[in-house]
């Protein structure tokens, strides 16, 4: 609630405590500690008793003053037991159980402090700060209707504490008696004259109550107040576009316009209406006129852009202009980075990645300090399969955020897919190390089963193969490890019956995919398991539109191994007019042989 902040403004607070520590502290003893004795009981004891009473004010002075210096260093824990020995002495000292309150509010022991304020208040009813300290407490505790009470005294005491009808408007509010808020905000108007804030705070509340009318008569108010400010113009004609009074709206920005024929926001707001309407030429026209200004910094222009896209919703024809009007923008302002990101953004929106990647990667070299630029530039990069330009981007960004884990997984992935792999290495195990407060599980998966893949190109098996396995005990369907791990284990001639496993698990999900079932077949081959090999290879022999030269070099080594030397070279043959297969095809070729 906007109000809140006009609660309490530290009347009671340690500033005005400090200044008034002393007052406070005349009233300790009011009468006794300056009375004459007039009867004559002797010099040496009326001079003892005098001495007495003497040092036990200032004793209780000091202990007064040393509990107020506590609390104005912020050190209200302190300050509670100086207040708590003046106490002792004497309970019904106003000033030190309000005093006392205030440390204990301060410490956050708000029930603690209600039974001191309210003794301070009990004490004192006409000290307004003893009111202003409960009616506080009151609030935290949501005793609303004693905080009502405490303020409802208050402002009977005169037209000089009008003031605080604000703050007993807003405990009206909070607890949801608006009709009453509404009464005292009225009342505070006619004392103290209009006030911007409790206008727009009855607005709100005519708003809640669906009385538009009554919630455009306050708007009205405000211009009236300032003819010459087209500010008030503008809010009002907000507050009707937001009400369906657009016709009126029209009116009133028109108002705004003749004042100052300069304001981006009224122009915003007729192309919003005009949208509204489908007239998008006249859109075009009121966004032109912005765009055009050329008191307006790009950046600036950007923005306005970008809210209007964000009006836009999914209408075509709109996301068209504004990617127009954008590349215009874009094309004046060459140099403005936030132009750039604005255009980038509508590219992706609207499916153009190569475009938004290029003009991200603009971008960020007119301003490196975005992360945002780079993380949607390296995401891009990633997509779009551009594994130089992820590796060359990613390096760029570590340069200016070195600490972010993202990037170095960026960075590894594209190392790995370059077979740099001790640097793939570094920058996984980087990446792993940044992201471990992470809670995105997938992302963690993923950077253990690139580190499987890139310990595994070092020839470190222990390591690759324990990232796998950290892999699968989370995610035990994990396509890429299945698909790897099983692999290259069969590679390793390791641990064939559980890479046999791995592989029989992937083929279960994916009985036509031609990748995973040559995968399986390899490992069955390894296995010596010919016959079993050459039926998932012919499997994966019927998915022609994925046959890759490696698949028909493994199905002629599976033929060589049954025994069919001849229909063997006939698949080498095509594996190597495919391509794509291994070194020692040619040797195959030339032989016949394995």
């Amino acid at each position: 609630m906007n109000t809140l902040h006009l609660l309490y403004r530290n009347r009671h607070r340690i500033g005005w405590i400090g200044s008034l520590g002393l007052v406070l502290w005349m009233s300790l003893y009011p009468a006794s500690a300056q009375r004459r004795r007039t009867k004559a009981i002797g010099v040496d004891t009326s001079l003892a008793k005098s001495a007495s009473t003497t040092t036990v004010r200032m004793e209780a002075e000091t202990q007064f003053t040393e509990g107020m210096r506590y609390l104005m260093t912020d050190e209200p824990a302190k300050a509670i037991p100086q207040f708590a020995k003046v106490l002792q002495k004497d309970p019904n000292n106003a000033a030190a159980q309000y005093a006392t309150a205030n440390a204990l509010l301060k410490s956050g022991k708000t029930a603690e402090a209600i039974p001191h304020a309210s003794k301070a208040y009990s004490l004192d009813s006409q000290n307004k700060f003893y009111s202003l300290l409960l009616a506080e407490l009151y609030v935290k505790q949501k005793r609303y209707t004693e905080a009502e009470e405490l303020y409802e005294k208050l402002l009977k005491k005169g037209p000089e504490n009008a003031e605080y009808g604000v703050e007993l408007a807003a405990i009206y509010l909070f607890n949801e008696k608006p009709d009453k808020a509404l009464e005292t905000y009225n009342t505070v108007e006619r004392e103290l004259g209009l006030n911007e804030e409790i206008t727009r705070q009855k607005q709100r509340i005519y708003l809640k109550q669906n009385k538009i009318d009554k919630a455009i008569e306050e708007a009205e108010k405000l211009v009236a107040s300032e003819p010459s400010d087209p500010d008030y113009l503008l809010e009002g004609a907000e507050l009707l576009i937001a009400n369906d009074r657009t016709d009126q709206a029209i009116t009133w920005i028109d108002k705004a316009l003749k004042l100052n024929a300069d304001l981006p926001q009224a122009h915003v707001l007729l192309a919003d209406i005009y949208r509204k309407k489908g007239d998008m030429d006249r859109v075009t026209k009121e966004l032109n006129q912005v765009l055009a200004n050329p008191n307006l910094e790009a950046g600036l222009k950007a923005r306005i852009l970008s809210s209007y896209v964000g009006m836009t919703g999914e209408s075509p024809a709109a996301q068209k202009d504004a990617l127009s009007m954008a590349q215009n923008l874009a094309k004046t302002s060459p140099n403005d980075p936030k132009t750039q990101v604005m255009l980038a953004d509508l590219l992706v929106q609207q499916g153009k990645k190569a475009e938004a990647r290029d003009t991200y990667a603009k971008a960020a070299r007119l301003d490196g300090s975005i992360y945002e630029v780079w993380g949607a530039l390296l995401q891009l990069d990633g997509e779009l399969n551009q594994i130089d330009s992820l590796l060359v981007h990613s390096e760029q960004a570590l340069e200016v955020f070195p600490t972010q884990g993202l990037f170095w997984y960026s960075n590894g992935t594209a190392n790995l897919f370059k077979r740099k792999y001790q640097q793939a290495v570094d920058a996984l195990e980087e990446s792993k190390k940044l992201l471990a407060a992470n809670s995105n599980a997938e992302l963690k998966r993923g950077i253990d089963a690139q580190l499987g893949d890139a310990y595994n190109g070092l020839g470190d098996y222990a390591k690759s193969d324990e990232a796998y396995e950290a892999v699968l005990k989370a995610d035990p369907i994990n396509d890429h490890v299945l698909n790897n791990y099983s692999y290259f284990l069969s590679l390793r001639k390791a641990n064939l019956p559980r890479a046999l496993q791995l592989g029989q698990k992937l083929v279960e999900r994916h009985p036509a995919n031609a990748t995973y079932l040559d995968t399986y077949a390899w490992v069955l081959y390894v296995s010596k398991d010919y016959a079993k090999a050459r039926q998932y290879l012919e499997k994966a022999l019927a998915d022609s539109a994925n046959v890759s030269g490696t698949i028909l070099e493994h199905y002629g080594d599976v033929l060589y191994q049954l025994g069919q030397p001849d229909k063997a070279l006939e698949q080498w043959k095509k594996a190597k007019s495919k391509g794509g297969a291994s070194s020692d095809l040619d040797k195959k070729i030339a032989t016949g042989k394995l």
